[in-house]
């Protein structure tokens, strides 16, 4: 396959960038796109240009760190996938492909592709924690949940912090995260102690971070690698509510 990248190039958050296209030949449709970035840079490095910096990790679909917008869709067109889980099959011969990094205020770009999602870090140091002492490893078994509700939680824990939610959302909302973090603890006996005092911590964080509100067009949903579920939201804003309600 042979395609051509239009790759957004910015110096730092200080300076304005612009998109510059690069051909990229021979690509096998067996590549991820970081690979297909990859060999982009190698191309760059012969010619004595400076690479595109992207960020990367674990390119198994689980660390959350290559927030790429591909063709206007946060991780790309293939639904429930990371960028780096992505492959060129889904692409054809010829095509031009729009690469971009988050676009939020509270996402400011560092190079490149790269953006400083240092935000997410602290609405979870704000409560998105267990602190109470719970003693030493209990049995499995000594403490019963509920099935749905053991369900429900590992549904919320699957957030793996990429952003694509708060990119795909035209008000920069990270209400999906924060209800994926408040939902999974609140759920589990272990996090009921401190519910309150963590939902109240963490969505007061997020709205000095400057994100969005939430005005349900769903597009977090649809764009969440690990398709966690608006009912999240929902779950959250109960819990807000009950937090304040209470004496």
């Amino acid at each position: 396959m042979n395609l051509t990248l239009r790759v957004w190039r910015q110096k730092n958050k200080n300076v304005n960038g612009k998109l510059i296209s690069y051909e990229v030949k021979q690509v096998s449709p067996d590549m991820s796109f970081l690979e297909v970035l990859d060999l982009l840079n190698e191309n760059l490095v012969k010619k004595g240009e400076e690479p595109v910096a992207f960020d990367h990790d674990c390119r198994e679909g689980i660390c959350g760190a290559c927030s790429l917008v591909i063709n206007g869709i946060p991780h790309g067109p293939d639904r429930g996938t990371t960028a780096c889980q992505l492959h060129m099959r889904k692409f054809r011969d010829g095509d031009t492909i729009c690469v971009e990094p988050w676009r939020a205020k509270p996402f400011p770009v560092v190079k490149d592709l790269v953006v400083d999602r240092s935000a997410l870090d602290r609405i979870i140091q704000s409560g998105g924690f267990i602190s109470a002492s719970t003693g030493g490893v209990p049995n499995a078994n000594s403490i019963l949940v509920a099935k749905e509700d053991a369900d429900r939680a590992m549904d919320a824990a699957a957030c793996i912090g990429c952003g694509a939610c708060v990119a795909a959302c035209p008000n920069a909302s990270a209400m999906l995260f924060v209800a994926s973090k408040v939902s999974h603890l609140a759920l589990l006996p272990q996090g009921k102690v401190e519910r309150a005092h963590r939902v109240k911590k963490m969505i007061k964080q997020m709205d000095s971070e400057q994100f969005g509100n939430c005005t349900n067009h769903f597009e977090c949903e649809a764009a969440c690698p690990k398709k966690i579920s608006v009912s999240f939201i929902a779950h959250m804003n109960r819990e807000y509510l009950n937090a304040h309600l209470q004496p």
